[in-house]
This record gives C-alpha cells, structure tokens and sequence, in this order.
C-alpha cells in the first residue's frame, strides 16, 4: 500500500543552520579575496596574488554551498524529486570536494614551479597580508565549525509518520557543510603554512621552505577531498544505511511473534534522514502502518514503504 497524500519535503524547505553561516563566510571571504588580490598587485607580491586568486576559488565553492541550500529549500515541495531535495546539498558537497582536489593539485604545481623558478618576496608585506589572511579564515573556520541547536528537523518526522511526535532536535553530519568547512579550513591552513614559510625564508634564507610547505598544504587537502569524495558519493549512490541502522529495522519487525524480514533497504535521503523499503512475512498480517509504527523515531526513517505477505503454512 502506497500513501501519496503525506509531504515528502522532509524538513528540507526550511532553512537550515548552516545556510546562513555559508552565506556569512562567503561574504567574508570575497571580502579578503578582494584585499589579497588588490595587495598583491599594488606590493608586486606573487605569493599574495596567488592567494587572493586561490581564495577565488573557494569562493565559487562556497557560493556552490549557499545555492545548494537554496535551491534544497526552493524545491523542496517540487514532487519531481521522488524522495525530496536533501541530495542536492550531498550534490555541491561531491562537487566541492572535486574543486578541493583541484586546488591541491593547483598547489603541487605552483609550488613545483617555484622549486623550479624562485621568484623574489617583499617578506613585510607579504606576511602582513598573510596575517591578516589568518584571521579572517580562522574567523571563517570558526562560523562554519560552531555547534549550534539546528531545528532542521522539526515537524520532518510528523509530516511523514503521524504516530510519532517529535519535541526533540538531531545533530547529523552536512555533507555540504562540510564541504563548505574544508575550504575555509584550507585557506587557513594555507595561510598558517605561508606564515611559516615566509619566517623561515626571511630570518633563516630557507626559501626553498615556501614551496615545500605549499606541498605538505597540497597532501592535506588532497586527503579531505578524497575523504569527503567518498562519503559524499556514498550517499548519492544511495548505499545502504549503517549496520546498526538496519539491524535495528530488522528486529525492532522481528520481535513481534510470527514475523520475518525478507527484504530491506534503508538509505540516506538527506542528512541525518533516511528512506525505507521492507518486505514482511507474517503469520497474522497486519496493515503497513502498524509495522511503520514499530520503527523507533530515533532512526530518523522519514519515508517508509511496507509489503506484508502471510505466512504460507501449508
């Protein structure tokens, strides 16, 4: 039995925690792109240029983060998306994560290239600008990075399982913000690591530490892209929920006499959120909403389908 009268948008048309604060750090970040970029060409600074244009791009990548939760929200009642628009966030976060991946290679190459050709540095206004880099991308870092009470998913559960009434809130992870974390983390790692690269150059003529350091920049990076590559393109694959999740489907069904699963499928729909399919033997069938109501609400089960076939005892 289908029900095609519930809402299917999931708690997605509101607006989320993180949208905001995406907004706030990619205003932020245009800002110091802008400075860097304009610092760069006024003190002949390569090292400041590249920067400001490397902030450029995770500037598109954050703005990627903000139109995701937009259009997440603007869609979110649109019945063409069968299950809602939760992915679409998972979507940007897959893309961000490649763009992650093109800028560590970006890094590998420039850095290379200074090995390669050294290029002269106003060390003073260099790590000035650095600095001032720092402070705003550990402000960034610390906008996107804060916990905060998310009501999300208020009323999520209720529109799609009456019988349960939620007065609680759920922290699950946001692929899309994390996305969003990993780009203001790499900025600010980048502007930790010129710092760095910048002192020893200056008071220890160790000039060959600033492409070094552009390099150990590069494997961090690389290694959150892949990380989040992997985690992102699970849920758009739409692998199976955890383990524990689908061992607590199994016998919260199985604990009541005469019944057996044989089939059951559980995946993310959008963060923290999950879709359910099971096919149910019974000796004594009962309609679908009563196995519905057997699912405990803390597994965040959003959408549920139930087949119930009786026992053949014959």
């Amino acid at each position: 039995m289908t029900d095609t009268t519930h809402s299917h948008t999931f708690g997605q048309d509101v607006p989320r925690a993180g949208e905001r604060r995406t907004l706030m750090v990619t205003l932020i970040t245009v800002s110091m792109m802008f400075i860097e970029i304009i610092a760069g060409l006024y003190y002949g600074s390569m090292a400041l240029l590249a920067d400001g244009l490397h902030m450029g791009s995770h500037t598109v990548a954050l703005f990627l983060s903000f139109a995701a939760y937009v259009l997440a929200r603007r869609y979110a009642a649109d019945r063409r998306f069968s299950f809602g628009t939760g992915k679409i966030n998972t979507l940007a976060a897959f893309a961000s994560a490649l763009l992650l991946a093109v800028f560590a290679l970006l890094m590998v190459y420039g850095s290379v290239m200074r090995f390669i050709h050294p290029v002269a540095i106003q060390f003073n206004q260099a790590i000035f600008v650095a600095v001032i880099g720092l402070i705003v991308n550990g402000a960034s870092v610390f906008i996107l990075g804060v916990r905060e009470h998310d009501h999300d998913h208020h009323h999520t559960l209720e529109d799609s399982h009456p019988h349960h009434h939620h007065h609680h809130d759920h922290h699950h992870e946001d692929h899309n913000l994390r996305a969003a974390y990993f780009h203001v983390l790499a900025d600010a790692l980048t502007s930790i690591l010129a710092i760095a690269a910048l002192l020893f150059a200056k008071f220890g003529g160790w000039i060959w530490m600033d492409p070094m350091m552009g390099i150990v920049g590069a494997i961090l990076v690389g290694r959150w892209s892949v990380g989040l590559l992997l985690d992102s393109g699970q849920v758009l694959l739409d692998r199976q929920a955890p383990e524990s999740t689908m061992r607590a489907v199994h016998d919260c069904i199985e604990r009541e006499p005469g019944n057996s699963v044989t089939d059951l499928h559980v995946w993310s729909i959008a963060p923290g959120l999950y879709a359910c399919e099971l096919t149910i033997l019974s000796d004594s069938p009962s309609p679908p909403s009563h196995y519905k109501s057997l699912i405990p609400e803390t597994l965040n089960i959003v959408h549920v389908n139930v087949e119930v076939h009786k026992h053949n005892l014959t």
